[in-house]
């Protein structure tokens, strides 16, 4: 999966046992007059920042637990109360790492979003009638609504002082800033503008998807060549869509489908019923070759990678502004894309600052990823499309996508060969090095990728079987580099400086990849730019927090939900951004992606609330942004790498 799913590395240590000694393996190297004790740390943090614990603590205090990995990562007694003793042995057994994700975090929606919810039609304040009539299930009564409204989290709504308009009316949690007297909802009319962001889901599209009316032509007579073993390529059939002939002609339904998915040569069809209006060009009739289609350069830029949880569009705007130059959306499943799942086609959302951009697909078979592939050429605004060929996880990995892939070649070849015939924008792939630790693949299967057709290939620097344990193999890339010209090469792997980057760049590999070193630090993207390190403050990266919540109440929403979405994907981030030690306390730079830091007291409190481990911390931090949490929230961050007690 993409890196935003990654798990801690192992030989981050997470601030094991500190002695007076050489910095620990591990360990990010912390000047010694910020060094604290776990104890002391939250006490200071408890205190909200009144005093400063004593920095005079004797080496032996800062042995044992004080600085030790979190219990949640070290060890967990799976059937023993917390209190048992165990024998030596039975604790070797029960000894588990915590890997992965959190599967056992309630994933229940809040009991309060469901009570008295007020009726669509009077949010949007429709003129029509309520769709369901008497059995409407919503409230009706604005009146009764305000009354158990919760009070507003602050005076300034960022929709309404957007776009003129807050859609959501008086179920805004700023409305405040946007009722009249009356309760109506006020308009700004000369900054009333739509939304800017791409790439929706149109719901009679979605219809058609869910009841299975669209037809994909093109990916099947693609499909049909590679099930004879024929590569697929430019032919006199594909040059003309078939609309009708000895199979029958498409029922009405399926009309309506191509209506709703204009093919991009749906102008040549000889048929009376279709309009155009100016020239006829060749665009019109023609379909591109390979060779014609549009170039990915973007050789020496600066990628962002797609990132699970936590690459949405919010925080790919906070990168864009720090000088990301390539952006991709967060992994989408082919299957539910096809589907014509809401959720899975919001991870396709596009902001227009996002200049050059693409979107990610996983799935395990030809047939699925092609026709997806059609899908999605018809109807967004792309400038890449990028396989999945790197996800390690089991979900994933045992249906035959993700990293099993990479030994599945027939189907390999199928899917890349496929969904290049349908593009009209290069196609990308994103593998690692394979899928057991010591036994390569990608060397072998790169100079295949380049004949199958693809424009550029990311090489994460690990195996499956290593996830994200490890350092990065930066001299197997180079060799990569070879083996794939002269098709650009990415790496991927470890990048949190501008010397990381600098010494990746020194591989060949035509630019750099950057996943985790954006959520430990998005100004990561500046760093590399200007050379240089920023000692960034923390009223700084408080800015830049306050910044994402913007963007998340513009993306997701100003009401109850909208709120507590915004603040699920604020936590996820802040249990990334804790790892970042600040320039300025750190004995040696550049801090390394693999060294987690100590218990350390910062520069000033709100430097030290940052760095907490704790999620109830990073909840105090969201409550600074988007005011307090409801009675009944429950976070758990998704990765048990980042749940720290």
């Amino acid at each position: 999966m993409a890196e935003g799913a990654a798990e801690a590395p192992a030989e981050s240590g997470g601030g094991g046992d500190s002695g007076a000694g050489a910095p620990e393996r591990g360990v990010a190297p912390i000047k010694p007059q910020y060094l604290t004790t776990k104890e002391q740390f939250h006490e200071f943090l408890e205190a909200k920042g009144q005093e400063k614990p004593s920095q005079e603590i004797e080496a032996g205090d800062r042995s044992g637990n004080d600085l030790a990995e979190p219990e949640a990562k070290r060890i967990r007694l799976e059937d023993g109360q917390p209190g048992e003793a165990a024998e030596p042995g039975e604790r070797r057994q029960v000894q588990k790492r915590a890997r992965g994700q959190n599967k056992g975090r309630p994933h229940m929606k809040p009991t309060h979003y469901d009570k008295n919810r007020l009726c669509p039609s009077l949010v949007q304040e429709s003129a029509a009638k309520c769709f369901f009539g008497d059995r409407c299930r919503f409230l009706h009564d604005v009146g009764l609504y305000l009354e158990t409204k919760p009070s507003d989290l602050g005076p300034r709504c960022v929709l309404f002082e957007t776009f003129g308009r807050c859609p959501y009316g008086v179920t805004c949690r700023f409305a405040g800033a946007h009722l009249g007297p009356e309760g109506q909802n006020l308009v700004q009319e000369e900054r009333v503008q739509a939304p800017l962001v791409r790439n929706g889901l149109d719901k009679a599209l979605q219809q058609q998807l869910r009841k299975r009316k669209v037809r994909f032509e093109r990916a099947e007579q693609a499909l049909r060549q590679l099930s004879k073993g024929h590569v697929p390529g430019p032919s006199p059939e594909a040059t003309v869509p078939e609309v009708s002939g000895a199979k029958g002609a498409p029922l009405q339904d399926s009309g309506d489908a191509q209506q709703a998915l204009p093919e991009p040569g749906a102008g040549a069809l000889a048929s009376s019923s279709v309009r155009t209006c100016g020239p006829l060009t060749d665009e019109d009739v023609v379909r591109l070759r390979p060779c014609e289609k549009r170039r990915l350069d973007i050789s020496g830029k600066l990628y962002l990678a797609p990132l699970t949880t936590c690459g949405n569009l919010p925080f790919r705007r906070i990168c864009k502004r720090f000088g990301a130059d390539v952006t991709c959306g967060e992994m989408a499943v082919c299957t539910n894309l096809l589907q014509g799942q809401t959720s899975e086609w919001a991870l396709l959302r596009r902001h227009p600052c996002e200049d050059v951009f693409g979107v990610q697909l996983e799935g395990a078979f030809p047939d699925t990823m092609t026709k997806c592939a059609e899908l999605l050429n018809r109807t967004i605004e792309v400038d890449f499309v990028d396989i999945n060929v790197g996800c390690p996880i089991d979900l994933v990995y045992k249906k035959g996508g993700g990293c099993a892939l990479m030994n599945r070649a027939a189907k390999f070849q199928q899917i890349v060969r496929g969904m290049n015939q349908v593009l009209d924008v290069p196609l990308t792939v994103k593998i690692r090095t394979g899928v057991q630790e010591r036994m390569n693949l990608a060397h072998r299967l790169l100079p295949e990728l380049r004949d199958w057709g693809a424009a550029l290939v990311t090489l994460h620097g690990r195996s499956r079987e290593q996830r994200y344990t490890k350092l990065a193999d930066w001299e197997y890339i180079a060799q990569c580099v070879t083996a794939a010209s002269p098709m650009p090469l990415f790496g991927n792997g470890d990048i949190l400086s501008y010397e990381d980057a600098n010494r990746a760049m020194q591989t060949g590999v035509a630019g750099v990849m950057v996943a985790r070193g954006a959520l430990l630090k998005p100004w990561l993207f500046t760093e590399i730019k200007e050379q240089r390190h920023w000692d960034i403050s923390s009223s700084e990266r408080l800015a830049i927090l306050q910044d994402f919540t913007h963007y998340g109440l513009e993306h997701w929403g100003s009401d109850t939900q909208g709120v507590e979405k915004t603040r699920r994907f604020l936590l996820e981030w802040l249990s990334f951004l804790c790892r970042y030690v600040p320039v300025g306390l750190l004995e040696r730079l550049p801090q390394r992606i693999n060294e987690r830091p100590p218990y350390y007291v910062g520069r000033d409190y709100l430097e030290t609330l940052m760095a907490s481990q704790r999620a109830a911390d990073w909840i105090r931090i969201s409550e600074m942004l988007l005011g307090p949490v409801p009675p009944d929230f429950v976070f758990l961050p998704k990765h048990k790498a980042n749940a720290y007690k």
